[in-house]
């Protein structure tokens, strides 16, 4: 498979998990193919909708007008892991050699480089670390070389005419038509087929909410600008309680001897219970210390500093204590290998 096609792939992934798994209750199974008969009927419900929601009647009918059925983004949606709930989670550590790998780590250093006066503007105004910024838009769309060429009305539509999961894309299709009304070239709304787009792969909600006009030129631009692409992201992680000052974790090695049923996590997450199960339960630095848990570099956060222990890969691989801030990462996507490779190619590209 191609560096693209891997890309590309990797994209549609990141969309999908941002969402908790909906429920399968419309009646549609997830190997189901849809009937398309009723495609345009749907269409005339959702301009209803769109208007009710503010949107003027021109923008809906212009929008939607010609709008067929996309069977292939239904088939990819299908395919996603939580459609599969019980599949085995793999390892961590192909997946990391993927995604932090040099030909990444070098562009990530050369953007940042060519960046650093408004990543340091956006850092002073946000608390989001630069690097952090410059590896969500390395994971998103490889620095804006690959963005997706998917019509996003047309997959947004056929998305939620499926039903699986129809709250939220019919939302998003509403939301694509506001941003059409706001003066959003409707040729701009082009993205991955599950509806995100731009640099940092923003749904139409999140563009609607959190993009950000970085440069001064009265747009938010994450098609075209990097200023107004970090100045989003800075946005989002602000929005989503990064913390200031505190690191999203550090690798660390783990004594064997480890009671880990005494680290255990007790609770039940009501979003993502999969990613968030693999967590241990939270304990200071300085009691993880205590139990013999090392970093495997010099850092270390402060000892008051709250964390919870990762083996991604099994007892005997390395393993990460993670911050609060490593769950803002989450809120972006909520994959633990996103979130950890996030971290992990921040931290390559500061060096």
């Amino acid at each position: 498979m191609t560096a693209v096609a891997t890309l590309a792939r990797g994209i549609a992934a990141t969309l999908l998990l941002l969402v908790a798994p909906a429920s399968s209750a419309q009646g549609v199974a997830p190997s189901a193919a849809p009937d398309a008969s009723g495609f345009d009927a749907y269409l005339a419900q959702v301009r209803a909708r769109a208007v009710a929601a503010g949107v003027r009647p021109a923008t809906a009918d212009s929008a939607l007008a010609g709008l067929s059925f996309n069977p292939r983004v239904v088939a990819l949606d299908q395919r996603q892991p939580e459609a599969r709930p019980n599949a085995p989670v793999p390892l961590f550590a192909p997946y990391r050699d993927s995604h932090v790998d040099g030909a990444r780590i070098s562009r990530g250093r050369a953007t940042y480089a060519a960046n650093r006066a408004r990543l340091a503007r956006v850092e002073a105004e946000t608390g989001v670390p630069e690097q952090i910024m410059v590896a969500i838009w390395g994971h998103e769309t490889n620095y804006g070389s690959y963005t997706g060429d998917f019509d996003l009305l047309r997959s947004l539509a056929s998305l939620a005419y499926e039903g699986r999961r129809r709250p939220l894309f019919e939302g998003e299709l509403i939301a694509a038509l506001k941003m059409i009304d706001r003066g959003v070239p409707r040729s701009q709304l082009v993205g991955s087929w599950a509806g995100a787009m731009g640099n940092p792969q923003f749904l139409p909600s999140v563009y609607l909410r959190l993009a950000r006009d970085g440069d001064g030129d009265g747009r938010a631009d994450i098609w075209n600008s990097s200023a107004d692409t970090l100045a989003s992201i800075g946005n989002y992680f602000t929005q989503a309680g990064w913390r200031p000052g505190e690191p999203w974790g550090v690798a660390v090695s783990v004594p064997a001897g480890l009671a880990r049923a005494g680290v255990a996590n007790r609770l039940v997450s009501p979003r993502c219970p999969r990613v968030f199960e693999r967590h241990s339960g939270w304990r200071t630095m300085a009691e993880w210390r205590a139990l013999g848990v090392a970093p495997l570099d010099a850092r270390w956060p402060g000892d008051q500093v709250q964390a919870v222990l990762i083996e991604p890969d099994g007892p005997g691989a390395t393993a990460y204590l993670l911050t609060s801030n490593y769950r803002v990462i989450l809120d972006y996507n909520c994959s633990n290998f996103y979130a950890l490779s996030v971290g992990l190619l921040a931290d390559a590209i500061a060096r």
